[in-house]
């Protein structure tokens, strides 16, 4: 995955629609948020074993959900100056840390 041309990519489709008056840090998290919610929703009555099978049409529902998270996240770190390849790299690296030294 290409962070920085699928950024483009969004500047591109925001820019076209004249959506960055709404693309506030703020309004950003919050629709990552709703996004995130739409997600637990597709889970929300399945069993733990349920929720590892999903049906074909389920499961593109959950990548599109999942789709629509990432690309928020992408204009949220966009709007703040954060680059997500560095902050992930950072977190996993801070996880692997406190998690993996014997």
């Amino acid at each position: 995955m290409n962070i920085q041309e699928l950024t483009q990519r969004l500047h591109a489709i925001r820019d076209r629609n004249e959506w960055r008056k709404f693309h506030s840090p703020k309004n950003l998290a919050m629709a990552a948020s709703v996004e995130m919610a739409e997600l637990v929703e597709i889970f929300q009555w399945l069993s733990e074993d349920q929720s590892r099978q999903l049906e074909p049409a389920v499961l593109e529902h959950a990548g599109q959900e999942v789709g629509d998270i990432v690309l928020y996240l992408l204009l949220l770190c966009s709007e703040l100056g954060l680059d997500m390849d560095q902050v992930v790299r950072a977190k996993l690296a801070d996880s692997e840390r406190r998690f993996c030294n014997d």
